[in-house]
């Protein structure tokens, strides 16, 4: 056996084309020495150039850049196509929007990678050690924390916070305060509310608790508080973007990371090998942001006037019309700085609960920094993106589609088609939007196989993902009607939830649990900034006081059918074994009469 081998050569010696090798390849026969011990083999490190390093990871890296393409590519191809061939207007900035839209993609897959790599081993490690050797309360307080540190990770934050500059103060002052002045205290609330839901979530699996009263109790203010805020008229401008924070905060980070802590407690408490183990979460990290905004929006109503809001608007604009913005404060660098900002303090969070909580060393310290490291990267090319690719294609959409209906200055000839085949063409894009965006999520895939699973197969993952797809699409098309026809809000969450609660209440626990998380899982960081580009984009075109709400009825339309769904496969298998009853009593008598 020679002391090197060329990784090259060893896969031509092995067979050409293949990227697999056999480790006996790699190893002598194993000796003895005299007393019958086995000698170890010395392990010379493989020596790769650059062009085997390119060859060795490429496999690896283009599987990933393949799915962050599957997820960006169909949508955006979707937008521009119907812009070319349906409201036959020009593509502005397209280069910009390619660039942009090329940046998501490579920043997702240096992000999701460092979160493979880097955060979720902490998270891992925490959430199977802390239960074992922390009391409860202090396990809890650290679910607390988490759950804000990952609302500030997550990426779509950066769409809410953008929005704020699509605001007419005037129109909407409250609204305008919680996304510019108040942005911070904000995403602060909705990550307080997200941890709430975490520890919540997390006794929840500990105690064993059924998810439908927690549902109940959750709706309950939720829904008062949305009434109350209707009835007012300088409040009911931020009732949209109070739900849609719920549908904002369920992303890649927040999902994974709460998950593995409040299943590592269960497991730890001897309650983690149920079915329904890692249901509930999502769904109360959803409906408690809501809770949250709706009452910071009524601490804001207490603590400043509109007339107050409008003169320091006015005020700031005069200051900044002279002022010229530091370097912090333009582009790239205030998309850099969000990002390390989002990523560093949650970081150094999951360290310090590792080092000072646990007392254990980090295992594979490498390759945790190397993904902490992706990570950040990831995060800082996104927010790029999301500002020059995402943001910008789905405002542009956003601000021609009403053309297809009514005469606006942005698309020229319109109305494009009359009134009433133009707002059928509306509304089916938006409807198209949703199905298409929804159906190729990847965590849906995922929850459709524990669907299936858990219900051994009655319920099987195409109908979910099916099933969910409709939902959203019926969702965002209820969404644009709302701005289109300037529908109160609460006027359609309000007899969705009721009806979504009396689904609860006829619907198994299993098919409860899978379909109020299945609206958490339908917000992914690319349809997340993109709808609410849109959204604002469309209000503003439409002449909307705002754009907020698309989203969070993108959020019930599946939990209505979903349990829909899950209640015709529930009538379907009653009948397929009353079926098979009458056909075994009928099969029984035909041989006894034979017998006879």
């Amino acid at each position: 056996m020679p002391d090197s081998v060329r990784y090259a050569d060893l896969q031509r010696a092995a067979g050409s084309g293949l990227r697999e090798v056999s480790a006996s390849k790699l190893f002598p026969a194993p000796s003895k020495d005299a007393s019958g011990q086995l000698i170890p083999v010395p392990v010379t490190p493989i020596a790769l150039n650059a062009a085997e390093t390119v060859q060795l990871i490429r496999p690896y890296v283009s599987v990933r850049f393949k799915d962050q393409l599957r997820a960006v590519v169909p949508l955006a191809a979707y937008l521009a196509l119907f812009q070319l061939l349906i409201l036959d207007q020009v593509i502005e900035d397209s280069w910009l929007i390619t660039g942009g839209l090329l940046a998501v993609i490579i920043g997702l897959l240096f992000f999701m990678e460092g979160l493979s790599k880097g955060l979720m081993p902490l998270g891992e490690t925490i959430g199977n050690g802390l239960p074992r050797k922390s009391p409860l309360p202090l396990v809890l307080l650290v679910t607390l924390l988490l759950g804000i540190g990952v609302t500030f990770a997550e990426p779509a934050i950066g769409a809410l916070q953008a929005a704020g500059a699509n605001v007419s103060v005037e129109r909407a002052p409250y609204l305008y305060m919680l996304l510019n002045d108040w942005s911070g205290a904000l995403v602060l609330v909705v990550g307080v509310a997200v941890g709430a839901a975490a520890v919540l979530g997390t006794l929840r699996f500990l105690n064993g608790w059924s998810l439908k009263p927690l549902i109940y109790l959750a709706l309950a203010p939720v829904l008062l508080l949305s009434v109350y805020a209707s009835a007012d008229p300088d409040l009911r401008a931020t009732l949209g973007l109070a739900w849609d924070a719920g549908a904002v905060t369920t992303g890649p980070v927040t999902v994974p990371l709460v998950l593995s802590l409040g299943i590592g407690i269960a497991t730890a408490g001897g309650r983690g090998n149920s079915g329904l183990s890692g249901f509930g979460i999502v769904t109360l990290a959803s409906l408690f942001p809501i809770l949250g905004v709706l009452l910071l929006t009524l601490y804001l109503q207490t603590t400043v006037t509109p007339a107050e809001i409008l003169e320091a608007a006015a005020q700031a604009k005069s200051a900044a019309a002279d002022a010229v913005p530091a370097w912090y404060e333009r582009s790239p660098w205030v998309e850099i700085i969000l990002g390390i900002r989002a990523i560093l303090p949650l970081v150094l969070f999951l360290l310090i609960v590792q080092k000072f909580i646990l007392r254990e060393a980090i295992e594979n310290k490498g390759e945790v920094l190397y993904g902490i490291a992706l990570t950040i990267i990831g995060m800082c090319i996104f927010n790029l993106g999301l500002t020059y690719g995402l943001s910008k294609l789905g405002s542009n959409a956003g601000s021609l589609v009403p053309g297809a209906f009514m005469e606006i200055g942005a698309v020229a000839r319109s109305p494009i088609y009359v009134y009433t085949v133009g707002l059928a063409v509306a509304i089916a894009f938006a409807w198209f939007l949703g199905f298409g965006a929804t159906i190729a999520e990847p965590a849906l895939n995922a929850l459709g196989e524990t669907a299936e699973n858990l219900t051994h197969g009655v319920f099987q993952k195409k109908t979910l993902i099916y099933a969910v797809s409709v939902g959203v699409a019926f969702g965002i098309a209820l969404g644009l009607c709302k701005l289109i026809f300037d529908w109160p809000l609460v006027w359609m969450i309000v007899p969705g939830y009721l009806l979504a609660i009396l689904l609860t209440i006829v619907s198994s626990e299993t098919f409860v649990n899978v379909a109020w998380d299945s609206a958490g899982v339908t917000t992914g960081p690319v349809t997340v900034p993109l709808v609410l580009a849109m959204g604002l984009g469309f209000g503003n075109a439409t002449d909307a006081i705002e754009g907020f709400g698309i989203l969070c009825m993108a959020s019930i339309g599946p939990i209505i059918t979903v349990m829909l769904t899950g209640l015709w496969s529930r009538y379907r298998l009653s009948r397929q074994r009353e079926a098979a009853r009458d056909q075994s009593a009928a099969d029984l008598q035909t041989s006894t009469q034979g017998v006879l």
